[in-house]
């Protein structure tokens, strides 16, 4: 490491995470992340509105879904979205049709993986301590 001086700036947080989706998929999407798992439609800006794709925001966690023309889910990548409860979500996941798959190889937290319908991998999290 040098001896430079280091810039003066600081993180503040995840303002949002996006994840691609095919043309068309909106509805898909809606479904998944309204009605699946409670999370509110936010009205996108005009300009952003008309490439179409759709954003949600629900417990402090904003998804946006963007348009990608050549779309191929995220099979590997993924966020890592931490959960109050997560036995009920995973619960709700699986009345929902959506498979869970647990993993405990995570230190200090429960966690599950699932795809949505497009086949965008998700993590869902929460401390152990927590549970």
């Amino acid at each position: 490491m040098s001896n430079e001086k280091l810039p003066e700036f600081a993180f503040g947080g995840l303002h949002h995470v996006q994840l691609a989706i095919p043309p068309g998929a909106e509805d898909l999407c809606r479904r998944f992340w309204g009605d699946v798992l409670g999370m509110a439609e936010l009205e996108k800006p005009p300009v952003l509105a008309a490439r179409g794709g759709c954003w949600f925001r629900g417990g402090g966690l904003e998804v946006h879904l963007g348009v990608e023309e050549d779309f191929g889910p995220a099979r590997k990548a993924h966020p890592g979205i931490l959960v109050r409860d997560l036995k009920a979500l995973a619960e709700r996941l699986e009345e929902c049709e959506h498979e869970v798959t647990w993993d405990d190889n995570f230190p200090g937290h429960d966690r599950f993986y699932a795809f949505d319908k497009l086949g965008n991998r998700l993590e869902f999290l929460e401390p152990k301590s927590a549970s």
